[in-house]
């Protein structure tokens, strides 16, 4: 399943490559080594058309009885997918071709067409947990991170387009953009029945530990488990953002005072107003919200 828009369009610029990798891939399979199960794989590139189409298509694959699915695109694509796999028995294989890559990445995939693709024939399986998003644009599945308040207004930027920049230098772009947008709102964060209440400048629930193309946002997150990392940041402003904002990319900004870490399986998110959500780096509704993990509730092949 391929997204032609993901990364710029390196989607549609990489059908012919990808198609290449898995035709050899194919030829080159020998389905009565262990863990193939005698089967012989069927390749179809379907290209997706809209948002949202990714995920029917991957649970029409699953009811079929598909025993892997590959999602060729961004971490926006790679959750349509997982959401649309979620709770079956059906695989899901990476091939990292959007702008950031995070949770590929966090599985030891690279952006390598032919190497990702040689995981997707002999990778071995790996099950991890999803989260589950219930908020104003009704539910949703994601693979790496939801949030709210200041990464929405950065994700918007991000797709709107810096069509002369890539990878990382379109976050940290985007990040300087927004700025003289941030503005702190009251939120109420609960974290298994704790609750905070506090001017929040941005709030992050990850399964994995980057996002936004490198920011280790949750140094501490696993995606296998059981639980959530929340990061919150507190009312900062403008120029104290700016100058400790190189921190996210090593982790260190866990060790700042105006920065909470908290884990938990049920997150919920509150603000006096609604504040827009990212989900897997799409904008998707506003609180309130309510986030839950579901335990190792897909299996993705890693190398």
């Amino acid at each position: 399943m391929l997204n032609p828009v993901a990364g710029r369009g390196r989607g549609a610029r990489s059908r012919g490559e990808l198609q290449r990798a898995l035709a050899h891939e194919a030829d080159s399979f020998r389905p009565d080594e262990p863990g193939h199960g005698g089967c012989i794989p069927v390749v179809d590139i379907i290209e997706t058309t809209a948002p949202g189409v990714a995920r029917v298509l991957a649970r029409r694959a699953a009811d079929a009885g598909a025993l892997t699915v590959v999602a060729a695109g961004g971490d926006g694509t790679f959750g349509e997918v997982a959401s649309g796999l979620a709770g079956s028995r059906t695989r899901l294989a990476l091939v990292p071709l959007g702008t950031g890559n995070d949770f590929a990445r966090a599985l030891g995939i690279g952006r390598d067409i032919a190497s990702a693709v040689h995981t997707v024939f002999n990778g071995r399986r790996r099950p991890i947990d999803l989260g589950q998003v219930r908020c104003s644009a009704g539910e949703r599945v994601f693979l790496n991170a939801a949030g709210c308040g200041f990464d929405a207004a950065v994700g918007e930027r991000v797709n709107r387009g810096y069509p002369l920049l890539r990878g990382s230098a379109i976050y940290v772009a985007a990040v300087l953009g927004a700025i003289r947008s941030l503005r702190p709102v009251a939120m109420r964060i609960e974290v298994d029945g704790c609750t905070w209440t506090l001017m929040s400048t941005l709030c992050v629930v990850s399964n994995g530990p980057r996002f936004g193309g490198g920011m280790r946002i949750a140094p501490g997150a696993r995606p296998d488990d059981g639980v959530l990392e929340v990061c919150v940041v507190s009312a900062a402003g403008r120029l104290e953002f700016v100058r400790h904002f190189p921190r996210v990319y090593r982790g260190t900004h866990v060790d700042h005072p105006k920065v909470t870490m908290l884990r938990g399986k049920r997150v919920r998110l509150e603000g006096d107003e609604p504040v827009p959500m990212l989900v897997d780096g799409d904008l998707f509704g506003s609180t309130p919200a309510e986030i839950t993990v579901l335990p190792r509730a897909l299996e993705v092949l890693v190398p």
